[in-house]
């Protein structure tokens, strides 16, 4: 590979290491790079005639973005020598860089992450541009700890309860935050980087400054033992309460912090080595890191089949419908500078959604993440009317009202003659047909849907449904859209509830079937939490309102009914009003003042018309019950082409429903279990019909012994 290192010599002695990898946007630490320092470092260890180095990234803007994943994703099939080795490797050349014989500085402008922050760590200073320049440890978002000195250096520079939360956590500081902690001597512009790196480095060689710090940051902490004691139980419960158990690295890293900090840092960073080996190539990192990469993968992404469309510029977006989906779609856009448009039938329903988009920003605001300019360019950016012909001048259009057929196509007749050429026209719809509703539409091949999912200010992924007659251009201009508000989206095929909604629903049913045939609320929901959803799918349920829940469940029911078993109990329930949280009960009752859900003794008299039994389940069987239905039905969408990559399936379900990222997704979590073992465990339950029988899909891989992610590699 060509050099990523240049070295050049200043006036006054001074060395300049400049890192720049030619052909790529982000500077990343692979073998080859690393490899590359050691030499450069084997020749600097040399040289008695330098006043000093500093460090440079030479892509404006971008220091350095860390370790290669690819290789630490790779480690997932190494052996332990071979993990040992690449963790020792990054080790030992930060070691000799912190023991060369001057002082030397880091100038970071940019991004730092990583092990781009460990290298710096292991130099005397650090100077960061002000501006956007951003320090962090992220690893324990990708399943790994700090491996290369980070939790042993950090530490010692900043102290230990900093040090932990921003390891813990993998929270990045500003520039200001940099400087106050005392991770940064200083901030200043990027322009002067250079200027103020030579002063500080004059600053270290004043009384041998450099040699003082150095030898102080290579002692023990000095913690004393109720010290070190408090700070570990207080961090490990706060870190258990994030994760709940269910990620490991959080608490490995705190460990390794714990246990090394309070020996002389060459014994800590020997514990924190020790440590790493306990996550690194582990099944969840390797998760994560396929995580990062499906992310990344989708956002490259323009759109289904990569058209080649050029996307339509969009300088206004219209909504139709203020409720909660509406008015967070406007709210969405407003907050990244996109002028929008609500439009609905009274000034008391405009009322509602202007209340609701405020709401959006007041929340921003008590957590310190948003300011109070942030809500007047919100309300500069929102308007309202009454009137359809508020639209005129919209080049998209959301329509974002009740889920109800009929009264999204005669929504969609009274837009003919008011909407100008070209303008596109979105449904956020979860599950009704986009090809059928088109034909409703001035221009189908402008129709596509482009469902949010709730609520809006905090969900990231929109599909984009690309109906049968939508044309390239309008789905790569939604797709463009959705990324310039922040959003993910993924394109895919029209078919009854499309991506995440079809494969969501076979779980939902289940746990009614379940709690009919004789289990508990709490064992049903208690069991999916700890497989890692966010909630249960009965406390779901309630959350999106069983009406909503019902409505969605009669359209896919009704489109793949050769395996749709579906429990009459919640129509029962919709019918007696029972609709979930918003309305005090459901299947359970929300009547404290929080609105916490509660055990409802009249719910059963519902439950009981619907009995089919009364077994009970192992905490097993309740999670093949919920999730092996799911995985089927994920296999039938690769099966039918509605989505062109496994990824977008898996991404699909841990943005939209929140699948367990340690799990990688329900296409990652059947490769972990490997798909013979999935057949064998769909056979305990082959009675119950063709929703428990396997795909052809989900064969041919047993068989042949593959993985859904072997095969996206290969398409």
């Amino acid at each position: 590979m060509s050099s990523v290192f240049r070295f050049e010599e200043l006036d006054g002695g001074i060395g300049l290491l400049t890192i720049d990898t030619p052909e790529k946007k982000v500077n990343t630490l692979g073998r080859a790079v690393l490899e590359e320092l050691s030499a450069i470092v084997d020749d600097l260890e040399e040289r008695d005639d330098l006043q000093g180095l500093l460090l440079q990234s030479g892509k404006p803007g971008q220091f350095i973005a860390g370790a290669d994943l690819n290789e630490l994703g790779a480690l997932a099939s190494a052996t332990r020598e071979q993990v040992l080795e690449a963790v020792g490797a990054g080790h030992a050349l930060f070691s000799r860089i912190s023991h060369l014989p001057f002082p030397t500085v880091a100038l970071v402008d940019g991004a730092c992450m990583g092990g781009g922050t460990e290298l710096i760590l292991s130099l005397d200073e650090r100077i960061v541009s002000t501006g956007k320049t951003k320090v962090a440890l992220p690893e324990v978002n990708v399943g790994l700890i700090p491996g290369w000195g980070g939790t042993q250096r950090l530490p010692r520079l900043i102290g230990i309860h900093a040090a932990i939360d921003m390891i813990t956590s993998g929270a990045a500081l500003s520039p200001r935050q940099c400087v106050e902690r005392g991770l940064a001597f200083d901030a200043v512009p990027a322009e002067q980087l250079l200027d103020e790196g030579r002063r500080v480095v004059g600053i270290l060689q004043d009384g041998d400054a450099w040699m003082q710090n150095r030898q102080r940051r290579s002692q023990p902490l000095g913690l004393s033992e109720d010290q070190l004691a408090f700070a570990a139980a207080v961090s490990e419960g706060a870190v258990r309460g994030k994760t709940k158990g269910q990620y490991p690295a959080p608490l490995a890293a705190l460990k390794a912090i714990t246990k090394g900090i309070n020996l002389p840092l060459a014994d800590g960073l020997k514990v924190e080595q020790e440590i790493s080996l306990e996550v690194v190539g582990s099944t969840i990192s390797a998760n994560l890191i396929g995580v990062f990469f499906m992310n990344n993968q989708v956002a490259r992404d323009p759109g289904f089949g990569g058209t080649g469309a050029t996307p339509k510029d969009v300088a206004r977006v219209g909504v139709l419908g203020t409720g909660q989906m509406g008015s967070g779609i406007a709210t969405a856009h407003c907050r990244r500078g996109v002028p929008a448009t609500m439009v609905d039938v009274d000034e008391q329903r405009i009322g509602w959604g202007m209340a609701a988009a405020k709401k959006v920003i007041e929340s921003r605001l008590k957590i310190h993440r948003a300011t109070h300019q942030d809500m007047a360019d919100m309300l500069s950016l929102l308007s309202t009317s009454t009137s359809k012909t508020a639209f005129a001048e919209c080049d998209v259009v959301v329509e974002a009202i009740t889920e109800s057929e009929d009264l999204k196509t005669t929504a969609y007749r009274e837009l003919n003659g008011i909407l100008k050429d070209g303008a596109i026209l979105a449904s956020n719809t979860s599950t009704i047909s986009i090809t059928r509703m088109a034909e409703a539409t001035p221009c189908p091949e402008r129709f596509v849907g482009m469902h949010f999912f709730y609520p809006v200010d905090r969900m990231q992924l929109v599909e984009v449904i690309r109906g049968e007659k939508t044309d390239d251009e309008t789905v790569e201009t939604v797709v463009a859209l959705a990324k310039r508000i922040g959003k993910t989206p993924i394109v895919m095929k029209d078919c009854p509830g499309f991506l995440v909604n079809r494969v969501l629903l076979p779980y939902m049913n289940e746990s009614l079937l379940l709690l009919c045939e004789g289990a508990s609320m709490d064992d049903i929901d208690k069991a999916s939490t700890k497989f890692g959803m966010p909630m249960g799918p009965i406390a779901l349920h309630d959350l999106v309102g069983t009406d909503v829940a019902m409505f969605a469940g009669q359209v896919v029911g009704k489109a793949y009914a050769d395996r749709a078993d579906m429990c009459p109990l919640l129509e029962d329930i919709v019918k007696a009003g029972r609709l979930g949280k918003k309305a005090g009960k459901g299947f359970r009752q929300y009547v404290s003042p929080k609105g916490k859900p509660a055990p409802d003794p009249d719910f059963d008299a519902f439950l009981e018309k619907h009995r089919t039994g009364s077994k009970q389940f192992t905490q097993e069987e309740l999670t093949d019950r919920l999730f092996l239905p799911m995985l089927l039905e994920a296999t039938r969408v690769l099966e039918d082409g509605i989505v062109s990559e496994p990824a977008h399936v898996d991404l699909g379900l841990l943005l939209g429903i929140g699948f367990p990222a340690f799990r990688g997704g329900i296409l990652h979590w059947s490769d972990t279990e490997g798909a013979a073992s999935i057949l064998k465990r769909l056979e305990q339950y082959a009675a119950l019909g063709k929703r428990f029988e396997a795909t052809e899909l989900l064969k041919s891989q047993a068989a042949a012994g593959e993985r859904f992610f072997d095969l996206s590699k290969a398409a």
